[in-house]
């Protein structure tokens, strides 16, 4: 853990030992002072030298700036280290992100991921920055305070030994009592999270199901939970004061009551009991402040471990050593091919499918809900990797090209269509950066996205909320297929991206496909038979296998479950079933 976190140091490395080391030239500069302070009362005061007095007071004036300097410039770099190492941290977990495949992703919700993103690297800030300023200073503070003190007298010194052993095994017992807590809170932070994230993109469904109630009744839960977890912690924590307060006292009292005797027999002066009394101070404030960074790193490491798990987490889907940069064509093909999505999975998604489509052929891919027809298609752009069988786009296996390329040359517009916040243009050249504004004009008219969008006051510069909240779904889907089409892919595919637009709308779609992209590969995911009837060929899955593939006309005589689907439908019945969709 530790490795995989001091690599986010990186340039920060030079900030990161300059904190300590002025640090600890702070400290030297505060353990000096008492030292000063005893020879004027010493040497001064009691002695009636006036001379001593003024030298002796410069020079702490000198030192004190001295500490002051060295004490700005420690907060100086070490503010710059932590929020380095923070921004570091997030550049990295979020890369590494970019990198997983949906089945990393699904180990990690997304409530879980905002939280480490942001929570869990804030207290890694907090607890870098403590430890580079106070895990230095503390110890050092204490070990030169403790020095002087037995310097000056080692048996009054020895009740600074005996508070820092009874502090010391009190934070042991606070820490390890309080260390469990805190792994557990950030747990109900991704609850939280997870309660807002759904509400607000949800928003819609709540206000109109009336269940404004019932949602802010979950999100009270998931804030008691924390809070009760926080009380829990901070009560125990809350024992450090009191417990500190009474050992500075108690050694102040001790080293008054012993001190006062010794000064009475002439083994000690009074100035070297003023020190005393300041070193005092400086030990058990030093202990103080280690406390709190125990205290900060017992919290943190929770963060820590957290943060580990998305850094160290493998992509299952990588680049082959040598990758393919180049897609032949558009031909696909199935080779006893088998999916689960978890490896534990009793029962394939995909079973043992075959199939064999001709580069620039009309695919239509028809079945009930869980027949797993996105399932077939997020193989071919390796979404997710097949678990036996190869699938070839261009007469390789996917699994040889470089993903990048593979990506670019596939296409998908996927059942859930997310539109980001920009204009209408920004999120077209989403499929191709590059695109001048009359080949997105051209896209919209492929996908008949042209006629609504020059009804916007705005036209292509109207702007777009985030996740598309003002436009209607069949226009949301109508634009996703034109940024689809900007990419010029040699395989297109629809998952049920047109559920939302009217048949009329359908048809002017599929046919300016025929007319405009013949050389494109076309695969149309749909509950509708009117959306693929007019296909080159039609695939009819069931419960994750292939249970009929061929036109319609043959489909219509050999297959059952094809033909009572069309029945049905042209009764009158609307879509494939009423619940429509699958994974």
């Amino acid at each position: 853990m530790l490795k995989t976190l001091g690599a986010q140091v990186k340039e920060f490395k030079k900030d990161s030992f300059l904190t300590p080391f002025f640090m600890v030239l702070e400290v030297i500069m505060e353990t000096i002072i008492p030292l000063m302070m005893a020879s004027i009362i010493d040497k001064g005061v009691e002695a009636g030298d006036m001379r001593h007095i003024y030298i002796m007071g410069a020079c702490m004036v000198v030192v004190a700036m001295f500490s002051l300097f060295f004490g700005v410039m420690g907060g100086k770099y070490g503010a710059s280290a932590s929020t380095g190492f923070a921004r570091n941290l997030r550049k990295a977990m979020y890369d590494k992100i970019q990198t997983f495949s949906f089945s990393n992703i699904d180990k990690f919700s997304t409530s879980g991921l905002i939280t480490r993103l942001t929570t869990d690297v804030t207290n890694l800030q907090n607890a870098y920055q403590m430890i580079l300023r106070m895990c230095t200073r503390a110890p050092a503070s204490l070990v030169f305070a403790m020095t002087m003190a037995f310097l000056i007298n080692a048996k009054l010194a020895c009740i600074y030994l005996v508070a820092v052993i009874f502090l010391g095994i009190c934070l042991f017992f606070l820490i390890r009592t309080v260390s469990k807590y805190f792994k557990q809170v950030f747990e109900k932070y991704d609850e939280l999270n997870a309660s807002v994230q759904e509400n607000v993109s949800g928003i819609r469904v709540v206000k109109a199901y009336v269940r404004e109630d019932y949602e802010r009744k979950k999100f009270t839960k998931a804030s008691e939970n924390i809070y009760k977890m926080f009380i829990k912690a901070e009560s125990i924590i809350a024992l450090n004061a009191p417990i500190m307060q009474f050992t500075v006292y108690g050694c102040i009292l001790a080293i008054s009551w012993f001190g006062a005797k010794m000064i009475v027999s002439g083994s000690l002066t009074t100035g070297e009991l003023m020190s005393f009394l300041t070193y005092c101070m400086n030990i058990l404030m030093s202990l103080m402040m280690l406390s709190m960074v125990f205290v900060m790193i017992t919290m943190s490491s929770a963060s820590a471990e957290r943060i580990c798990e998305v850094l160290n987490e493998t992509a299952d889907l990588t680049n082959p050593q040598n990758p393919d940069y180049e897609v032949r064509d558009g031909s696909i093909e199935f080779q006893h091919v088998t999916f689960r999505y978890y490896k534990d999975s009793e029962k394939p998604v995909l079973n043992n499918i075959n199939l064999q489509i001709r580069s620039g052929d009309t695919i239509g891919i028809i079945g009930g809900t869980g027949s797993a027809k996105s399932s077939l298609v997020s193989m071919i752009s390796r979404l997710y990797d097949a678990g036996e069988g190869h699938v070839l786009v261009g007469g390789k296996d996917v699994r040889e090209y470089d993903l990048e390329t593979l990506r670019n040359e596939v296409s998908v517009v996927l059942q859930k269509n997310v539109l980001f916040s920009g204009t209408i243009l920004d999120n077209l050249r989403w499929g191709n950066k590059d695109a001048s504004e009359e080949e997105c004009r051209e896209a919209c008219r492929l996908a008949c996205a042209e006629e609504f969008i020059e009804r916007f006051p705005d036209q292509y510069e109207t702007y777009i909320e985030q996740g598309g909240t003002n436009v209607s779904g069949g226009q949301k889907q109508r634009l996703c297929i034109a940024r689809a089409l900007l990419k010029k892919p040699k395989i297109l595919i629809l998952d049920d991206s047109t559920s939302a637009v009217d048949t009329a709308t359908d048809a002017k779609i599929r046919e300016a496909f025929a007319k405009k992209i013949p050389g494109t590969t076309k695969l149309i995911i749909s509950q509708r038979v009117s959306s693929v009837q007019d296909a080159d060929r039609i695939i009819v899955m069931d419960d994750g296998r292939v249970d009929g593939f061929g036109t319609h006309e043959e489909l219509l005589e050999s297959n059952e479950i094809y033909r009572d689907v069309y029945e049905s439908q042209s009764g009158g019945s609307g879509d494939f079933d009423e619940n429509g969709g699958d994974r």
